[in-house]
């Protein structure tokens, strides 16, 4: 058997987003968070057929769009990367809200606003359309919080490490510089897929994180590595590693939402500042603390993250059994 599927691919901030316009599996009108369970149990072969190799990499991420649930959402998403179905994906929802925009897949209530259901709970969006394509986008994320503020934690070939952990519509590994980590230059990619490898291994063995208000988000699987920049076009730059060896290409969503949380946990930002946070290949996303909210018994923010996406093309994906890779495959 043959299937097909209709994407829309785009990046956001150089990071990959594949929208799955046309193929996705029917799922039951349930809610989002509960359909999710669903798909990963029942339909988990369709998330690696379009991201794995040959038809994806490691890098790769997407959307499915599907009806909301919640009546105050124009839509509901769930997310399909390489690593599995993330609660949450920042970058993800810049390009499938510049995709689903710009291709018409979506009619928002309020042209320029849209709301949308996701795993991790509501977002709202607001985006700038002056003409035919959309501009930018700013992401009001789920609520954001520091979890555990200076974890020591012993990683092979460091020694011993310091760090926050943090939520941002995902759990984050933070590290700053420190004499055992002094940064990001000198570093290569492979050096932080390393590090962030031995990072999450050690963490496994003192350290599983759960949502207080829903127990369904737990894991550390994301390490976002710190430092600062030279020039003033930012405040700060990073690195998130997630997956088996995926970098993020953007300065990431979640990300950088986390990144304000553990900053504001600290004392370092209040509401109403920004942080322009700068990937490893130079762009840069625009976070905000809109307001100090309580996630259980977590003092936590209310983040923004604005940035931009672009579409690169229309893509129809065969999926045939006949192929003895059909699911896709990964190289670890």
């Amino acid at each position: 058997m043959r299937r097909s599927f209709f994407c829309i691919d785009s990046h956001t901030c150089g990071n990959p987003v594949r929208l799955v316009a046309g193929g996705g599996p029917m799922l039951p009108h349930l809610p989002i968070a509960e359909r999710r369970e669903l798909f990963v149990r029942d339909h988990d072969w369709v998330r690696q057929a379009l991201m794995f190799e040959p038809r994806g990499h490691d890098i790769m991420s997407g959307a499915i769009i599907y009806p909301a649930y919640r009546e105050d959402c124009d839509f509901a998403v769930i997310f399909i990367e390489v690593s599995g179905c993330l609660p949450m994906c920042g970058a993800g929802t810049i390009g499938l809200v510049t995709a689903a925009i710009e291709e018409g897949l979506v009619t928002p209530r309020i042209p320029g606003r849209l709301s949308i259901e996701t795993p991790a709970g509501r977002v709202d969006i607001s985006y700038d359309k002056p003409g035919e394509f959309v501009e930018s986008v700013r992401m009001f994320n789920v609520a954001s919080y520091l979890h555990a503020a200076d974890v020591e934690v012993d990683v092979a070939g460091l020694g011993k490490l310091v760090v926050d952990i943090a939520y941002g519509g995902n759990f984050y590994a933070v590290v700053e510089p420190q004499d055992a980590w002094p940064g990001l230059d000198g570093m290569t990619a492979a050096d932080i897929v390393d590090l962030s490898r031995k990072l999450r291994d050690a963490l496994a063995t003192i350290c599983d994180p759960v949502h207080p208000e829903d127990e369904r988000i737990r894991g550390l699987h994301h390490a976002l590595w710190c430092d600062n920049v030279s020039g003033p076009d930012a405040d700060g730059r990073g690195a998130v590693f997630y997956g088996d060896k995926a970098i993020d290409r953007s300065p990431g969503g979640t990300g950088t939402s986390a990144r304000m949380a553990q900053l504001h946990g600290k004392g370092r930002l209040r509401p109403g500042d920004t942080f322009r946070q700068q990937s490893l290949i130079g762009t840069v996303v625009e976070g905000r603390v809109e307001a100090e909210i309580m996630v259980g018994p977590f003092k936590g923010i209310k983040p923004s993250v604005g940035g931009w996406a672009r579409i690169i093309g229309h893509n129809t994906i065969f999926v045939d059994d006949r192929d003895p890779l059909a699911h896709g495959f990964q190289i670890v």
